[in-house]
């Protein structure tokens, strides 16, 4: 049992800080000398004799110090790509003329907008079919006397620009900008083909009017299938990525960490309106080959069989595939190779049906898509073998294909 004493208690309480005044300064040689022996691991003098541990560290991971600017060099890339491509993209505004109230005073408005980039330094710009469509039409209808554009470039001066061609199914238009050679900067075009999914891509564009808006993410896919604007063809082989693509970005073009074209944004899945992390844009060996019969044509100049009408809806509704020959142009190559079309009477009935197209150059053809495709990869003069239904026979014929609809017209002018 134990009693308190007075004069033991005293006795123990300095035996406890006596062991405690020994201690700490023990402990602090120890930590400070172990803090000696770690120091070069973390504190290390540069090459202009100064100690930065923590600079050092984070600029092993990235961080760009020559200039000062405290950025990593991830970001130093990012900040020198806008500044290469972005003066090559330009804010499009289409133009309607508008009566003033009810007078005949007749004015201007704008209509909508929209994001392009100069294609080379004759002029030439690139959009989006839906961003011009409306001056487009108003001009096929014979409702205006020119198809009025005005393009902002990124110095903010602006300029008229007509549209030169379009191609609906693919979305794709091309401008020739009225603008002095020295303020065009084409922009540098990359390929589609070795695009990997995750690969970092950047988005330079005009959403919501707001000029010059740069946004990032990655491919999130490829190869996929979206419908053309009218909902008439498909687009295949389309870049699908999470960069923000928003009303406005349309017609802008899609670039890689070189800042290269790999594409041009063109619509979005969204359920707002806005962007939901899933945007798409035209792939550029697409555009490559479509931009230049734009400009010369203004059309694509594909090659034709010679079939005046075809129709793939009637199939369709019987539950057939394939493309059914409603008539054949005389002196065509469809005609020579002996195609046949649609027998009708007097009020429009079927009397017997003609040639369905199924096959061409060896690949299927399920639908009218399958067929343009095809005829993409050819030329005026090649020989297209086609595989075709004829009742309960099934035949093979070679077609010797002709000039476009605006080639051949053109000869005949």
């Amino acid at each position: 049992m134990h009693s308190f004493d007075p004069e033991l208690e005293p006795s123990r309480h300095q035996s406890w800080v006596g062991r405690w005044v020994l201690w700490v300064p023990a402990l602090a040689l120890a930590f400070y000398l172990g803090s000696v022996s770690r120091g070069p691991l973390t504190s290390t003098l540069l090459s202009d004799g100064s100690a930065s541990p923590a600079r050092t560290a984070l600029g092993s991971a990235g961080t760009a110090d020559q200039d000062g600017s405290g950025l990593a060099r991830s970001e130093v890339e990012v900040v020198d790509l806008f500044k290469t491509a972005s003066p090559s993209v330009v804010y499009i505004t289409t133009l309607e003329p508008r009566r003033v109230g009810f007078t005949r005073t007749v004015t201007e408005a704008e209509t909508g907008s929209g994001s392009g980039f100069i294609w080379d330094n004759d002029g030439h710009v690139v959009t989006n079919y839906h961003v011009i469509r409306s001056v487009w039409d108003l001009k096929r209808a014979e409702m205006m006397p020119s198809d009025r554009v005005r393009v902002t470039l990124a110095d903010q001066s602006e300029w008229d620009a007509k549209v030169l061609g379009v191609a609906p199914e693919k979305d794709l238009a091309v401008l020739r900008l009225e603008a002095p050679t020295q303020k065009l900067r084409a922009l540098g075009r990359g390929s589609s083909k070795g695009l990997q999914v995750g690969q970092s891509v950047y988005a330079i564009g005009n959403p919501f009017g707001l000029d010059q808006t740069l946004t990032t993410g990655v491919v999130s896919a490829l190869n996929r299938e979206i419908r053309s604007i009218d909902q008439t063809r498909i687009i295949r082989n389309v870049v699908q990525t999470d960069a923000a693509i928003n009303p406005g970005n349309s017609g802008g073009p899609l670039l890689d960490s070189n800042g290269r074209l790999i594409g041009v944004n063109t619509q979005i899945a969204s359920t707002s309106g806005s962007s939901a992390g899933i945007g798409f844009a035209i792939p550029v060996d697409t555009v490559t080959w479509v931009v230049p019969d734009l400009i010369e044509w203004g059309e694509i100049a594909r090659p034709t069989l010679g079939l005046s009408q075809i129709d793939e809806q009637f199939l369709r509704r019987r539950g057939q595939t394939g493309v059914l020959v409603v008539s054949v142009n005389a002196d065509s190559g469809a005609a020579r190779a002996g195609l046949r079309g649609t027998s009708v009477d007097r009020r429009g009935y079927v009397q017997q049906l003609g040639d369905v197209i199924v096959g061409a150059g060896g690949e299927e053809v399920a639908n009218f898509d399958d067929l343009l495709r095809t005829l993409e990869n050819l030329e005026e003069g090649d020989l297209v073998d086609l595989k075709v239904l004829r009742g309960e026979k099934r035949i093979e014929v070679s077609v010797e294909l002709g000039p476009s609809i605006a080639q051949a017209t053109r000869r005949r002018r």
